[in-house]
């Protein structure tokens, strides 16, 4: 079933400024966050030195804040990470709640990174850092909806076929023909939430779908 969404609900359940889940997501793996320190660390210090250089010229208070802001950078680059993520599915011209069953669960492996690393023998090797990721499809009475991934977790092993699922699909199109996204989804049976990336103010969705479904 889906059930255009009315306006203003979009912007209560997706928001424009990131949330707490969704700073987190982006912020990434130790990596990533790794990447973000050395970025900001070396850019800010150079900066920094520079505007210590110009500590007589009127141009002194703009590169302390350049600097300022480069070393600042681990804390809002996941910000504006997010909210740009955020504003590609507030951007759809249609919006609508699915309310469905799963149809099928299974796990695929999914190459995170690759990198070179020296065998015993001084050579280089690729080497494959895999993960499982667990697939489930989505049904409704008019068929095949589209799927969602997610990395998987011990708690997700009680998800299984014909378990009730509700999420928000995007569209381009006023009758859903071409069904462009889908947002993370809520198992409600369950009380898992599952998807690679946090989209929806989670406790608004549930209460939306209270709403709209449970109290017909």
């Amino acid at each position: 079933m889906l059930v255009p969404l009315r306006p203003g609900e979009l912007e209560r359940i997706i928001p424009a400024v990131a949330t707490g889940n969704q700073f987190v997501a982006a912020l990434g793996n130790p990596q990533k966050i790794l990447q973000r320190v050395m970025i900001a660390s070396i850019g800010g210090v150079i900066t920094l030195l520079i505007s210590q250089s110009q500590v007589a010229s009127r141009f002194y208070s703009l590169w302390l804040i350049v600097g300022v802001t480069i070393l600042l950078y681990v804390l809002w680059s996941p910000i504006v990470e997010a909210g740009k993520r955020n504003s590609v599915l507030r951007s759809y011209s249609s919006v609508a709640l699915f309310d469905g069953q799963i149809a099928d669960v299974f796990t695929r492996e999914r190459v995170e990174n690759r990198h070179e690393q020296a065998n015993k023998l001084g050579e280089l090797e690729l080497v494959e850092n895999r993960r499982t990721w667990m697939v489930i499809e989505l049904v409704d009475e008019d068929g095949f909806l589209g799927q969602v991934r997610f990395p998987l977790e011990k708690k997700h092993q009680r998800i299984r076929e014909g378990l009730r699922v509700r999420c928000l699909v995007f569209s381009n199109t006023r009758d859903f023909s071409k069904i462009s996204a889908l947002s993370d989804a809520w198992v409600p049976s369950q009380g898992l939430w599952v998807g690679e990336y946090p989209y929806l103010l989670r406790p608004a969705f549930e209460e939306l779908c209270q709403r709209r479904f449970d109290r017909g």
